[in-house]
C-alpha cells in the first residue's frame, strides 16, 4: 500500500472515532424530540382545531323509496250501457266534477217517462179522493143535523114524531159517518201512492244521472280503457269483471312510500322531517312523515311509512325513485364537535383540547347523539373550547401547539 492510500485510511479512522466520541458526549441531545429548539424548548406544532358549539343535531337513516299518486282510482260506470261519448285522453288534466264520459241507455228514458205518468195518475187519484171526502163530509153533516133536530123535537114533544123516524135519522147519520171515514182512508191511500210514485221517479232520475261519469277529484288521466261504442258493464255487477272507463290519479300531491326497517320502527313519529333526493331530477325536496301502518310486514321486516310531498308544478312523477334521509331523533341546541375530533378506545371516548396556554389536554367525554358529521358531547367539554381534529397519532398531552381553526358547519374562526 503506498503512502497516499495509508494517509486516506488513517484520516477515515480518525473521523469515525471523532463521531463516536461526539455521539457519546451528546447522547441527551439525541433523545430530544423532533422540532426541539434551542435551550431544550419544543417548537409549536400546527394543528387543525374546531370549536365546540351548540347546534340542532339529528340522527338519520337513508331509505330508498318510490313516489305514488296521493289518490288513484279506476272510474267505473254505475249502470250498464254503451259508451256514447268520452271527452278525455291519456295525459289530460281534469278538474273535480268535470265530465269524463256519457253512456247511452234508451230504456232509462222509458222508465223515467213511465214513472212520471204513474205519478200524475196518482195525483189525479188524490184529487178524486179529496172530492169524495168533501161529498161524504157534506152528507154526514146533513144527516147529523137532521137527527139532532128530530131528536130535539121528539124530546120536547114526544107524540109529535114517531120513534121509528128518529131511529131512521140516527141510522142515516151513522152510515154517513162511516162513508166519511172510508173516503178519508181512500185519500190517505192515494196520497201514499203519490209518494211511492215520486220515489220511483226520483230513482229513475238518479239512474239516468248515472249515465254521466264525472271526475270525483282533480287529477291526471293516466289510462284510458274504452272507446266510443264499447259496452260498459255496471261496476256493481259481481258476476262479471266490469271494465273501467279511465284511470284518474291525483298528482299535485304525492305519497312517498318508505320501507322503514324493523330496527328504526320504534323511532318513527308523525311529523318527522324527511330530506328527499330525486336522482332523476337532481333536486332535493322536504317532507314530513304523515302516516305509517303501525305493523311490520313479516315478509320484508319493514313498516310502510308515508310522506306527503307537495307537487304543484308536477315535476315529480308517480313511480319515480328517491332516496329519503329520515330523521329518527332530534336534539335542539346540543353541544357538538366534529366526529373526527373524538377518539374511541375500550368503549370510552376522549378528545384533545387546546387550553388557554396552547397546550394539549386529553379529556374523557361522554357522547350522545351522533350524525354523519358531528357528535353530541354530554359531559367533559365546555362550549367554545377548541378540540383537535384529524390525525392525532403524533400528538401527546402537554405538547405546545399552534391551533388553526377550520371551517365546520358554515362557521370559520381563528385563535
Amino acid at each position: 500500500m503506498n503512502n497516499k492510500a495509508m494517509s486516506a485510511a488513517l484520516c477515515l479512522l480518525l473521523c469515525e472515532s471523532a463521531l463516536l466520541t461526539s455521539s457519546c458526549s451528546f447522547s441527551g441531545e439525541a433523545s430530544r424530540p423532533a422540532g426541539a429548539g434551542a435551550g431544550g424548548q419544543e417548537a409549536p406544532v400546527n394543528v387543525a382545531v374546531a370549536k365546540a358549539r351548540r347546534e340542532d343535531l339529528s340522527k338519520q337513516t337513508a331509505l330508498a323509496a318510490e313516489f305514488r299518486p296521493y289518490q288513484e282510482i279506476d272510474l267505473h260506470a254505475k249502470v250498464a250501457g254503451y259508451l256514447k261519448d268520452i271527452r278525455v285522453e291519456v295525459g289530460d288534466s281534469v278538474r273535480q266534477g268535470q265530465l269524463i264520459a256519457t253512456l247511452e241507455i234508451p230504456e232509462f228514458n222509458n222508465e223515467l217517462n213511465q214513472a212520471s205518468a204513474s205519478k200524475k195518475r196518482s195525483e189525479s187519484e188524490v184529487a178524486r179522493a179529496r172530492s169524495e171526502v168533501q161529498r161524504a163530509q157534506s152528507v154526514f153533516d146533513a144527516a147529523k143535523l137532521t137527527y139532532s133536530r128530530m131528536a130535539g123535537v121528539h124530546q120536547s114533544t114526544p107524540k109529535l114524531l114517531a120513534q121509528q123516524e128518529v131511529d131512521d135519522a140516527l141510522a142515516k147519520a151513522q152510515v154517513a159517518e162511516a162513508q166519511l171515514g172510508a173516503a178519508k182512508a181512500s185519500l190517505a191511500v192515494a196520497e201514499e201512492q203519490v209518494r211511492v210514485q215520486e220515489a220511483n221517479e226520483a230513482r229513475a232520475k238518479t239512474m239516468a244521472d248515472y249515465t254521466v261519469i264525472a271526475a270525483p277529484f282533480s287529477g291526471l288521466i293516466t289510462k284510458r280503457y274504452a272507446d266510443r261504442g264499447a259496452m260498459i258493464q255496471a261496476g256493481t255487477a259481481s258476476q262479471t269483471q266490469a271494465m273501467p272507463v279511465v284511470r284518474l290519479s291525483q298528482v299535485d300531491r304525492l305519497r312517498l312510500i318508505l320501507p322503514a326497517p324493523e330496527s328504526v320502527v320504534p323511532q318513527i313519529r308523525i311529523g318527522r322531517h324527511v330530506k328527499i333526493k330525486v336522482p332523476a331530477l337532481d333536486q332535493s325536496f322536504d317532507g314530513l312523515v304523515a302516516r305509517f301502518t303501525g305493523k311490520v310486514d313479516p315478509a320484508t321486516r319493514t313498516m310502510e311509512t308515508e310522506v306527503d310531498v307537495a307537487n304543484p308544478r308536477r315535476l315529480l312523477k308517480p313511480g319515480m325513485y328517491a332516496y329519503a334521509d329520515l330523521s329518527l331523533e332530534l336534539k335542539n341546541s346540543a353541544l357538538t364537535v366534529p366526529v373526527l375530533a373524538v377518539s374511541r378506545k375500550d368503549k370510552k371516548a376522549s378528545v384533545l383540547v387546546v387550553n388557554a396556554q396552547n397546550r394539549l389536554e386529553q379529556r374523557e367525554v361522554l357522547i350522545g347523539l351522533e350524525s354523519p358529521a358531528n357528535v353530541e358531547i354530554v359531559s367533559g367539554l365546555e362550549e367554545n373550547e377548541l378540540v383537535v381534529i384529524g390525525n392525532q397519532s403524533q400528538l401527546k398531552p402537554g405538547q405546545v401547539v399552534t391551533p388553526k381553526e377550520v371551517v365546520t358547519g358554515g362557521e370559520k374562526g381563528g385563535r
